[in-house]
């Protein structure tokens, strides 16, 4: 069956939750593991005040036993430690008997959405004028809950050695110049507080934070991920929307401020002729026993690993764009929906740029998509029927035998 989540849960609630269905029985579970993954999205230089607030744990209620999934659904929850200072305003149940303009000024309804966010289109689509039914659940704070259930697919896939890698190469107008190997970016990366590989980089991208932070402003970036041993033909072309590449974009717009996703070379292909723009292909008779190119290779890979809506055995290159945050300390103008005049935007806590933490939401939700097109592939029982099936089709080729004359 196809590898589902769903998450639950308000920004300032009591807890965020999730349920997690059609993971295989089999795999070895390591909450300290998925709590070092949660601790990643939190980090990042330019989050803002409530990283130090919350300390996200995952608490797994179902699906696992022993540190040993079941088969079964798997669930959990996050609690929000910042609850008890939003309880009375949160609370599931009536708390207030006095009109809302008695209330105290924090506890009253938010009538000015903000331009860039979810809150007046969501007021609409709901019926609602106060913009916190709206921003609750369109936080980015349910991200943490979406890690949460990706690292589960994220962890079966590093049982099948499948590797991934992130790194920021953008924050506002500093760009990482040059080209890096998978090797450099996973050791490098996350060392670094912007989770740049190179640190005169990555301090001209702490100054650009800076600048937007002392102008009440905000700043965006772009990231880029690497994904390597994925084997050849995973995914199909069958179906345009069930395109491996479909839905790795389609996962990755996903993420709150996603504003464009790119495939290797992507953008830059539109401006050079086919043969700039494709990857000749070579064959190496002595290849290794289970080679998962079964001896074919590109000598470049413009493609980012991807043709056809399927892997095409070269790493899995992919880069989004996060434009700015739209919560900024000197507000944009907006509209007050209840009297309809112009009032500034409303104000929310907020990160100055949180593209860092880009990094771990987006590589769990690529490992999402690609465990499912794995399960789909090679099964979806147990680890070991995924395993065995795996190496089966990995002695498997459609190289022409060895001339015998």
């Amino acid at each position: 069956m196809p590898l589902i989540f769903l998450t639950s849960g308000e920004s300032h609630g009591p807890a965020l939750s999730g349920i997690l269905e059609g993971m295989p029985a089999g795999l070895t579970i390591s909450s300290d593991r998925i709590n070092e993954f949660l601790a990643d999205r939190q980090r990042g230089y330019g989050r803002g005040g409530r990283m130090k607030i919350e300390s996200d744990r995952i608490d797994i209620t179902g699906g696992v036993r022993q540190g040993v999934t079941l088969g079964s659904p798997i669930g959990f929850s996050i609690l929000n430690r910042d609850f008890s200072n939003w309880a009375e305003i949160m609370s599931p149940e009536p708390t207030f008997d006095q009109p809302p303009e008695a209330l105290p000024l924090k506890l009253r309804p938010k009538h000015t959405p903000r331009p860039g966010h979810a809150d007046l289109a969501g007021a609409h689509k709901y019926g609602s004028s106060d913009m916190r039914n709206v921003l609750e659940r369109a936080s980015a704070r349910e991200t943490a809950a979406r890690v949460a259930a990706c690292a589960f697919p994220r962890l079966l896939l590093e049982a099948l050695d499948i590797e991934f890698c992130s790194h920021v190469v953008q924050i506002g107008s500093v760009s990482l110049e040059g080209t890096a190997t998978f090797e450099q970016i996973a050791s490098d990366a996350p060392r670094s507080d912007m989770r740049c590989i190179d640190e005169k980089t990555a301090a001209r991208m702490r100054a650009e934070v800076d600048r937007a932070r002392e102008d009440g402003d905000t700043v965006g970036g772009r990231v880029e991920y690497r994904v390597r041993n994925v084997p050849v033909g995973v995914g199909r072309y069958s179906q345009g929307m069930l395109r491996l590449s479909s839905r790795l974009a389609a996962a990755l717009m996903s993420i709150p401020a996603c504003k464009g996703v790119e495939v290797g070379d992507g953008f830059e292909l539109a401006g050079r002729y086919g043969s700039k723009a494709h990857d000749e292909i070579v064959y190496e008779k002595n290849a290794a026993a289970g080679d998962r190119r079964f001896g074919f290779r590109r000598l470049s890979n413009r493609a980012g690993g991807l043709e056809g809506g399927m892997a095409n055995g070269e790493e899995i290159v992919l880069r989004v764009a996060a434009k700015p945050l739209s919560t900024l300390m000197q507000p944009l103008q907006s509209v007050n929906v209840r009297t309809l005049k112009s009032s500034p935007a409303l104000v929310e806590r907020s990160d100055v740029c949180a593209v860092p933490p880009y990094c771990v939401i987006g590589e769990m939700l690529i490992a999402w998509v690609i465990a499912d097109v794995m399960l789909e592939k090679f099964g979806s029982d147990s680890l070991i029927e995924i395993k065995k099936n795996l190496a089966a089709y990995l002695e498997q080729s459609i190289a022409a035998p060895p001339d015998k004359n």
